[in-house]
């Protein structure tokens, strides 16, 4: 750590971080399974007012108002079923005269997967060394927990904050964004926002987006052993997955330097086929579902026009499909992309305050090539950068896995980069 640079008062916040709390506090929360959608990811928010209360935080906690928040134009989409979202968000009392920060975190998982690729329960938490395993510990469990760390030291130590700091915990991000955007809605705002996904502990100031698409492709079914009088939706579809490549080679020309370190920045990837419901029968519809990366500064109306338009010419020039055209829709999340203004001193206020913590440079600036809830804040006006422990590569995996160490370090940096960011005496 650089103590050059730090202040008697960030000393003292520095000093109060409680490492042995806050890996008893990720354990608790990775054993609550709160699957995007699931009775747990409501649990889970109910946990965390507990802990913002603790925190001595005008805490409030409300449930979202579901058709309305879908019935609006801006809504970012969801894929989850779901019955009922929590939003919750904790603020200091103090009111000076200082600027506001957001502490931003989700509290959504996605579903564990094969349980056979898992060693172990993936909600049953395992420590190795400096190392916790278990799905949401990456992503973004560690993150949360480091913004409760970083709000619990500043409290510890007594530090008279002239502005005002918010932790905005939110369901959902998982799926669109929906926690996020009711938050938002609600009125909850600040001057600026850090939200703790996992970065490796780089900065991400900007990030691509990602829409879902749905292709339904006709065919013709007749009884296998007299496949030639029927046509395979399978084979119809076979010309639009080759220009669905070709229109991803043509979208990541000449891609913004934020995200040249990535061999193919915008993804245009097909995740679901589904065809066919007899194995001696043509199948006579075919499904494909997947996402297309969308590009910086890309109006998401663009993206979506230029997919279809690749699916139609595709279509118009099969003998097959030209007459039957295969229809896209665009369901599940929407997530548009979003990024720091260039020179934004948020960006060199996390920077430094990493550097500060581990003795080295400022944090390095980077893209991400997926979507997060960064678009929604920064559609609403407030600079947001993503700065947080783990590896993303790690994420929605059954290795997914954190270093506490890694932890402790953005939990620092959060210190710092709050108590400079709002004000300090």
């Amino acid at each position: 750590m650089t103590t050059e640079n730090v202040s008697d008062v960030e000393a003292a916040a520095l000093t109060a971080v409680d490492e042995p709390a806050m890996a008893r506090l990720l354990l608790d929360l990775l054993a609550v399974p709160s699957v995007t959608g699931s009775d747990a990811e409501s649990e889970l928010q109910h946990v965390l007012a507990g802990q913002l209360e603790l925190l001595d935080l005008d805490v409030d906690l409300w449930s979202m108002d579901l058709p309305d928040l879908r019935a609006q134009s801006a809504f970012p989409g969801g894929e989850a079923p779901r019955t009922e979202a929590w939003g919750l968000v904790g603020g200091t009392r103090t009111r000076g005269d200082g600027p506001s920060l957001i502490l931003q975190g989700h509290v959504d998982v996605v579903p564990p997967g094969d349980l056979a690729r898992w060693e172990g329960d993936p909600f049953k938490p395992r420590v190795t060394g400096d190392v916790v395993h278990g799905r949401g510990a990456c992503d973004m469990k560690a993150g949360v927990v480091a913004i409760l760390g970083a709000l619990a030291a500043i409290r510890a130590a007594d530090v008279t904050l002239r502005g005002r700091v918010s932790a905005h915990f939110v369901v959902s991000e998982e799926d669109g964004g929906l926690g996020a955007f009711g938050t938002l809605q609600r009125g909850h705002t600040g001057d600026a926002c850090i939200i703790t996904e996992p970065t490796g502990g780089a900065l991400m100031v900007a990030n691509a987006g990602a829409l879902t698409f749905r292709i339904e492709v006709p065919g013709q079914a007749t009884h296998g052993s007299t496949r030639y009088a029927g046509v395979s939706a399978i084979d119809a579809y076979l010309p639009i997955h080759h220009a669905l490549a070709r229109l991803e080679a043509r979208r990541n020309d000449n891609a913004d330097p934020l995200m040249s370190e990535y061999l193919v920045p915008y993804p245009l990837s097909v995740g679901v086929l589904r065809a066919g419901d007899w194995a001696s029968s043509v199948p006579d519809v075919l499904v494909a579902e997947g996402r297309l990366g969308v590009q910086l500064g890309e109006d998401p109306a663009q993206a979506r026009a230029e997919l279809e338009m690749c699916v139609a010419e595709a279509c118009s020039a099969d003998p097959w499909l030209r007459s039957r055209p295969a229809v896209v829709t665009w369901p599940g999340g929407q997530f548009a992309s979003g990024r720091l203004t260039a020179g934004h001193p948020l960006a060199a206020l996390v920077g430094a305050a990493h550097a500060d913590v581990t003795g080295g440079a400022s944090a390095v600036q980077r893209g991400a090539p997926y979507g997060s809830d960064l678009r929604l804040y920064s559609g609403a006006g407030i600079p947001t950068l993503q700065y947080g422990p783990g590896d993303v590569r790690l994420a929605h995996g059954p290795q997914e896995q954190v270093r506490m160490s890694e932890v402790l370090t953005v939990t620092r940096a959060l210190v710092l980069a709050t108590l400079r960011a709002v004000g300090a005496e």
